[in-house]
């Protein structure tokens, strides 16, 4: 089967071009090249901009029997796509979001039918778009789409805490083993599900190939639903320290760094579980079997094998010391006020 990523050196597309590699798919990657990546033996790389004029030629003998974009963000990038792999594919798929699905949703068990509407994230609203245009496209030409929505999908690159920084993830490693307090939005309880990359791999390149999976959409997740404190916990029982947490409402959170809104009013703050049983009947025997222990242990071991990859953001360890500090200097006020 001949298979083309767009992208696949993320943290997402890594694991599934491992995978590909491993079942014997003929795999190339589409990429600029300006990052170094160790790619398994037999993947093929085609150094390129996806935007760059030239490329319907480079590509233009290739006939691709899945093509998958992991790094189209606004209908311009799927206008180019459409253009691009219009009569050169059987399948395309398109990596959306989770983050699409209503917000907050109307029911607490999301499944692929769930509304996509998503006021606070222009990053969600960017996808549906997508997401829209594509099915057009279908509807009215045949174009060969799937649509594939992760959750919060990490890999042993990333630590993956709610209020933590999201390119330098050791930063919240490096707060718990200095005993500092970590912030959580609401009051640690709402449910959430993390995924493992490697998980996530198994119900995509599952679907690499299966014209019956064109014109739907699935969303890949684990089936482990916990609170954020239960997350917190579990990295800090990985250190073997304390941790100290603090519930700050998600509105005091946003009015103070309002960069925060999509992610947490528009997503992380609300409780989120979804049925998988779509992805199980198109790829039966998906199961997702990396629980977030294992994921985090797997994780640290990664930033434990090289000291330098253990960076810190110390533009976000300030933001959280300020919000702990604002919002404890206005919890011990209005107590005085009610004494």
């Amino acid at each position: 089967m001949k298979i083309l990523f767009i992208g696949g050196t993320g943290v997402i597309s890594t694991a599934c071009t491992a995978l590909a590699a491993a079942r014997g798919m003929d795999l190339t990657l589409l990429r600029r090249g300006q990052h170094p990546a160790e790619l398994p033996p037999g993947v093929k790389t085609l150094v390129a901009d996806i935007n760059d004029r030239a490329l319907p030629q480079i590509i233009e003998e290739g006939e691709f029997d899945s093509v998958v974009d992991f790094i189209a963000f606004t209908t311009a990038d799927i206008e180019r796509d459409i253009a691009l792999f219009r009569r050169r594919t059987r399948q395309f798929v398109f990596i959306s979001s989770a983050s699409a699905y209503q917000k907050p949703q109307t029911h607490y068990l999301i499944t692929e039918s769930t509304p996509l509407a998503n006021p606070y994230w222009q990053y969600s609203r960017d996808k549906i778009a997508c997401e829209e245009r594509l099915m057009r496209a279908y509807r009215e030409e045949g174009f060969p789409v799937t649509i594939v929505r992760p959750s919060w999908t990490y890999g042993e690159t990333r630590i993956p805490l709610i209020m933590n920084s999201w390119e330098k993830s050791y930063t919240g490693i490096d707060r718990m083993l200095r005993g500092q307090k970590m912030v959580v939005p609401g009051d640690g309880t709402s449910l959430w599900v993390m995924t493992h990359n490697t998980d996530f791999a198994k119900g995509l390149v599952g679907l690499l190939g299966n014209t019956q999976a064109v014109g739907h959409a699935f969303h890949i997740t684990s089936d482990e639903v916990m609170n954020w404190d239960q997350f917190y916990r579990i990295v800090g029982d990985a250190l073997d320290v304390p941790v100290q947490l603090v519930h700050i409402p998600s509105d005091f959170i946003t009015a103070c760094s309002p960069r925060n809104l999509g992610t947490l009013t528009g997503d992380k703050s609300l409780s989120v579980v979804f049925d998988n049983t779509k992805i199980k009947r198109f790829v039966p025997g998906y199961c997702a079997t990396v629980s977030f222990a294992e994921g985090v242990r797997r994780s640290l071991a990664w930033f434990d094998a090289d000291p330098s990859r253990k960076q810190i953001d110390a533009e976000h360890n300030t933001l959280l010391d300020k919000l702990i500090e604002e919002y404890e200097r206005g919890m011990t006020a209005a107590i005085r006020s009610f004494q």
